[in-house]
């Protein structure tokens, strides 16, 4: 009997991943990437513990003066980081947890799902690169990305299960958990495109297939009314602009003619580094010489419904980086392949190895904050020497909400040159705010207007 031993398991090495991802997790969002995604999270979250917490009406602080009422994502993680400050009261490193628990459970489901349908050595290789590669620090922070992937595994390994074996159990789990992750964000549904394998094959019973597309329409409707229905009611009531991504022809060739960057996202930022992109190819090289059918109909299932998302988003797509993270579980997948292949123990391991440390070397900076950046964790402080909570404020963030959200004030996100502009300025004092807060770092023109405060970074006016 082959002895088992605790290096072996993949859920040592999930859990260690996570303890590692533990360093700097009550930091604040100032890390340089996607801080204003995250700060944009976090006013949501805030907001519901302390001004209205129905979750349909998720504000943000930049409101120009007004409600601050936005569409947006579900905000699934948003409302857990609330239901948790009720408890605790309110920390901006909640979300950050939340995700990387919900992150780390996925990623095992991921392992459960690739170990049940193909075998466990591919399983274990491919879970380590999904461990190390985008998801390693994107699944720390305060964005719905990893999260909504995250809770449609389990709810793909439930739904699987039911359509396989019955039990109402794993139909209404996956029901409930797939609804999450979809609602969370759209890019999770690609998964949904695997389901069309036991769909199609006469050995599932017709009664189950009848109940799970019933179901799977139920979690479609409800995800198409709060994108397509209740968000652009939010945005056309409050006045708050909504993103619902591009007409696909305008994404198709926003993306044809950026094609060096769109094609970055898919051999450096899905992985950190270049080695795994590299397996990647030669996977799918061997995975069509072996006729390895049930490989390539996933990858080509969620590739295919991959480049829709890319149509839908494009500028979007290739501008962040973290659009490719729903297709990186697919990539580790065939990029794990070749691994499995190679039967000299030393040179699999040490392929792996050098792999993991690429990835991981390219992502650690951003689990630490620069000292530069830690003056804006004065903003609350420097705020409450002159204003109270309810007043509105406005600062020159340049679209970035960072600061805003620092100083627990809510009002106008400016850009520098709006400052200097005197029509803009009696606009918002005509619509109340009685504070400019001036970043000296970013913007070193002096203004003709009363001071409040001044240090060496922030001078504030009182309009």
């Amino acid at each position: 009997m082959r002895k088992i031993t605790l290096h072996n398991r993949i859920e040592f090495w999930i859990i260690l991943f996570l303890i590692i991802r533990l360093i700097g997790i009550t930091n604040p969002p100032l890390e340089k990437g996607h801080n204003w995604r995250q700060t944009t999270g976090l006013m949501v979250a805030r907001n519901y513990l302390e001004i209205d917490n129905n979750i349909l009406y998720p504000r943000i602080d930049d409101n120009n003066g007004e409600s601050g009422i936005i569409g947006m994502e579900f905000p699934v993680l948003n409302y857990l980081i609330y239901m948790v400050s009720v408890l605790f009261g309110y920390s901006h490193w909640y979300g950050r947890l939340i995700n990387l628990i919900i992150s780390s459970l996925g990623i095992y489901f991921f392992y459960k799902l690739t170990e049940k349908y193909f075998h466990k050595k591919l399983a274990f290789f491919a879970t380590l690169i999904l461990l190390s590669s985008i998801w390693f620090a994107f699944s720390r922070k305060t964005m719905p990305d990893t999260f909504c992937i995250s809770l449609f595994f389990i709810a793909l390994y439930f739904g699987l299960n039911y359509l396989e074996k019955g039990d109402i159990k794993n139909l209404i789990i996956y029901t409930i958990v797939g609804a999450l992750g979809i609602l969370s964000k759209i890019p999770a549904g690609i998964y949904l495109f695997i389901f069309t394998i036991p769909l199609l094959s006469r050995k599932v019973l017709l009664k189950r297939k009848i109940f799970f597309i019933t179901l799977t329409i139920a979690i479609l409707s409800i995800v198409y009314w709060w994108y397509f229905i209740w968000n652009i009611n939010l945005s056309s009531n409050f006045g708050t602009w909504y993103n619902l991504g591009k007409n696909l022809s305008v994404g198709f060739h926003e993306t044809i003619q950026n094609l060096g960057l769109t094609f970055k996202r898919f051999y450096f930022s899905a992985f950190q580094g270049y080695l795994f992109f590299i397996l990647l190819v030669v996977g799918i090289f061997f995975s069509i010489k072996n006729k390895n059918r049930l490989m390539l109909g996933v990858f080509s299932l969620i590739f295919l419904a991959f480049i829709i998302y890319i149509f839908k988003s494009g500028f979007y797509f290739y501008h962040h980086n973290y659009y490719i993270i729903p297709f990186v579980p697919i990539m580790a997948l065939v990029a794990a392949y070749p691994l499995t292949l190679i039967k000299n123990k030393k040179l699999f391991i040490a392929i792996l190895l050098v792999g993991i440390i690429e990835s991981i070397a390219n992502q650690q900076h951003d689990f630490f904050i620069k000292d530069k950046e830690k003056y804006k964790l004065e903003l609350e402080q420097i705020a409450d020497t002159f204003s109270d909570k309810d007043d509105l404020i406005a600062i020159n963030g340049n679209h970035n909400p960072q600061q805003i959200y620092l100083t627990h004030r809510k009002g106008w996100n400016l850009k520098n040159e709006e400052l200097k502009n005197d029509l803009i300025i009696e606009k918002i004092k005509s619509k109340g705010c009685k504070y400019l807060v001036v970043n000296k770092n970013s913007f070193a023109f002096k203004l003709d207007k009363e001071i409040v405060f001044s240090n060496d970074d922030y001078c504030v006016y009182k309009l």
